[in-house]
């Protein structure tokens, strides 16, 4: 792996602004009803990925480049022209490859056929054919430009944290274009490390694969992604944000006076007093951050709102590696404390009214998909012109091929 981010290909072509991820779905929001069914369709096969993910027993880094994968294939592609389920198996096949935990085709086939046919996704088509998966990964690695390094918060949030040893972290320190013996470190002139308990560093490792939920992998570089994560973290778990609201009082009541002069001896015993570690300023670590602040809030309130949407996507699935309790649990206790979205417990089958414009479950985003391609597939079979056209890219790049 390319140990600087700033030389990498990720940095160079694959950092994209709202523009341009407008541009790649233009041809999907003529065929939606709402644009807001995108913004579903981005945690549907995020929830896709993870879960197929953790059939083959993959890491969680190797789900996540699966995402980014998936990601920036339909930068290039629209869901209408593709089928997005053959995608998935060859973004999770190739990711596999590209992080060192391969799985045999065969078996990418087989786990990725029997997980597709069951309830609620019904895929009845998915090919038994292993050659069509490998005609996909073809195309899936022509469409990245065989870019396929991939660079994701959780190093750094782990360096950041003291969760790794020396090595480890040499090993990542190029992630943000600084050498590791010379210079100061990226995150500042400080201790540059933050000290949180197991719980609440836990919450910013979930908020992290919450947002592979959503296109921030292809708008932000993932150090600013892991700040944003420490960040939220410190203020949605419980006992870090009693402590920082303590530093805070502790700050606004404490007068500034002139110390008087002191003895040796009083120096001495001051110094021996000191000598014991003061709890962790978190507000001086963020300062101390060489990083824009501002931009580190602008993400904080777009990851605030997927979970805002994340909401009234009704899926009964596992979320023990999501932030999604925790956030819910905070909001309501802040507005509503007796609200009926208590959280991810809430049953689904309570909740179908929620689809349509104002929610989504699988199957009506599933319902959405078939008839964006079948609607996409009857324009292109009768084009203005009167001449058949390509029903998808690939059979494009086929008749271009000769």
């Amino acid at each position: 792996m390319a140990t600087d981010f700033w030389a990498s290909s990720h940095y160079k072509r694959w950092i994209v602004d709202r523009a341009t991820l407008k541009e790649s779905r233009s041809d999907d929001l003529q065929y939606v009803d709402d644009p807001e069914y995108l913004d579903f369709f981005a945690i549907f096969f995020a929830n896709v990925i993870t879960k197929l993910g953790k059939k083959l027993n993959f890491r969680q880094r190797v789900i996540a480049t699966a995402i980014v994968f998936f990601r920036r294939f339909y930068i290039k592609n629209s869901y209408c022209e593709t089928d997005p389920f053959i995608v998935i198996a060859a973004c999770c096949y190739v990711a596999g490859k590209a992080e060192e935990s391969p799985v045999h085709i065969k078996n990418m086939v087989a786990e990725a056929r029997l997980f597709f046919s069951q309830q609620p996704y019904g895929v009845k088509y998915f090919p038994s054919d292993n050659s069509k998966l490998a005609e996909m990964e073809f195309y899936l690695v022509a469409d990245l430009e065989c870019d396929l390094t991939v660079f994701h918060p959780y190093r750094t949030l782990l360096s950041l944290c003291k969760k790794e040893s020396s090595n480890d972290l040499q090993t990542e320190a190029g992630e943000v274009g600084v050498g590791v013996d010379d210079g100061p470190r990226y995150w500042g002139s400080g201790d540059g490390q933050l000290e949180l308990p197991d719980d609440a560093f836990q919450l910013a490792w979930s908020i992290v694969n919450d947002t592979y939920r959503s296109d921030l992998c292809l708008l932000y570089p993932p150090h600013l992604l892991a700040i944003t994560a420490l960040y939220l973290a410190v203020v949605l778990h419980g006992p870090t944000r009693e402590l920082l609201q303590q530093q805070s009082h502790s700050v606004e009541a404490t007068p500034v006076h002139n110390s008087p002069r002191r003895s040796s001896r009083q120096n001495s015993s001051t110094s021996s007093s000191h000598s014991k570690k003061p709890s962790q300023d978190f507000v001086a670590f963020f300062a101390e951050l060489n990083i824009s602040m501002p931009l580190v809030a602008t993400i904080a309130q777009e990851i605030i709102s997927l979970y805002t949407l994340w909401e009234r996507y009704l899926e009964d699935s596992d979320h023990v590696d999501s932030a999604r309790g925790t956030f819910y649990g905070h909001a309501s206790a802040q507005t509503q404390p007796a609200a009926s979205h208590s959280g991810v417990s809430t049953p689904v089958e309570n909740l179908e009214d929620a689809q349509g414009p104002h929610g989504a479950t699988p199957t009506f985003l599933l319902q959405v998909l078939t008839r964006m391609r079948e609607n996409r597939l009857s324009d292109m079979a009768h084009a203005s012109s009167g001449r058949h056209v390509a029903v998808n890219k690939m059979l494009e790049r086929t008749q271009a091929a000769g």
